[in-house]
């Protein structure tokens, strides 16, 4: 895939909660499709700096050579929770803002040999990061019916997860489940459909096994605990989260972080108009905190 088909989610809204000013240095940690990554650099403009950090390596390079024409952008192949060694590495010793927009690109549910979107028929890897760890087809093939339950109810919030989770243990004992449609079709097959139809019934499980297969919520976890530090007093971070067990964990790192004050006391979402077009910003909550102490 060569161009992006991601729109960022409450880019208003970021842009006024980091109160960037010209001449400032920002990392965008989920660099993804370089919405936000373009609207920074033409912000903090050609005295400023932008370093763009992303999972994906197919990210890396289809968002750095999209924004070619802006020369303030560093684009880096790096998990977010590895910022402060890429700040050293390029000489960085502080930033005026951090942004993490967690979860999906729309061009990665777009890439059918990921396995993100149920709706193709493409290998079941989801991860971020295809050079590294293991693909969801094989956690599906070696975890027991316990953990996989488990695992779909803490991160999927699936009320239904040991039924799923019994059905996988049925279904690969007679072929391996290696496609998002044999998983996605599997899932269907136990769960009843909502009442309003909006959201399929298979959504929850992928969910979980991608935060599981990417290990998310640990990587947040340790972001939250290494990022702070690299704010220059008064320079803020953002999270943009789309799942309650995120939410959970940025809204009480902020609280319990003693070089942080807290700005957005409740989290801000996206507007009914910014909602009407991007559905992907439904469940998006952004909450933001500055740096107070030295």
């Amino acid at each position: 895939m060569s161009t992006t088909e991601h729109v960022p989610v409450m880019p208003k809204e970021v842009l006024e909660q980091l109160a960037l000013t010209e001449g400032a240095t920002v990392v965008d940690g989920t660099m993804g499709g370089g919405g936000h990554t373009r609207l920074f650099a033409e912000l903090v403009g050609p005295t400023g700096r932008v370093i763009g950090l992303d999972r994906d390596p197919g990210a890396v390079e289809r968002t750095a050579a999209a924004l070619a024409d802006l020369p303030n952008v560093t684009a880096v192949h790096a998990n977010y929770a590895d910022a402060p060694e890429v700040l050293r590495e390029l000489g960085v010793e502080s930033v005026d803002g951090i942004l993490l927009d967690l979860g999906l690109s729309s061009d990665q549910l777009a890439d059918r040999e990921r396995g993100f979107s149920f709706k193709a028929d493409g290998p079941l890897d989801l991860r971020f990061d295809p050079t590294r760890g293991e693909p969801a087809s094989k956690l599906l093939a070696r975890l027991s019916a316990e953990h996989l339950a488990d695992i779909i109810y803490q991160f999927g919030e699936e009320r239904f997860s040991r039924r799923i989770a019994r059905k996988v243990v049925e279904r690969r004992r007679q072929a391996p489940i290696e496609t998002a449609s044999d998983l996605a079709d599997l899932v269907r097959s136990v769960v009843p459909r909502s009442k309003n139809h909006r959201i399929d019934p298979a959504t929850r499980t992928f969910q979980a096994l991608r935060i599981a297969v990417n290990d998310e919520l640990q990587s947040l976890e340790l972001a939250l605990g290494r990022l702070p530090s690299l704010l220059a007093v008064g320079g803020r971070l953002a999270v943009i989260s789309f799942h309650s067990l995120e939410d959970r964990m940025v809204k009480l790192a902020f609280r319990d972080a003693e070089q942080l004050e807290v700005i957005t006391r409740k989290p801000l979402v996206a507007t009914a108009a910014e909602q009407s077009v991007n559905p992907r910003s439904r469940s998006a909550k952004l909450r933001v905190a500055e740096r107070v102490a030295p």
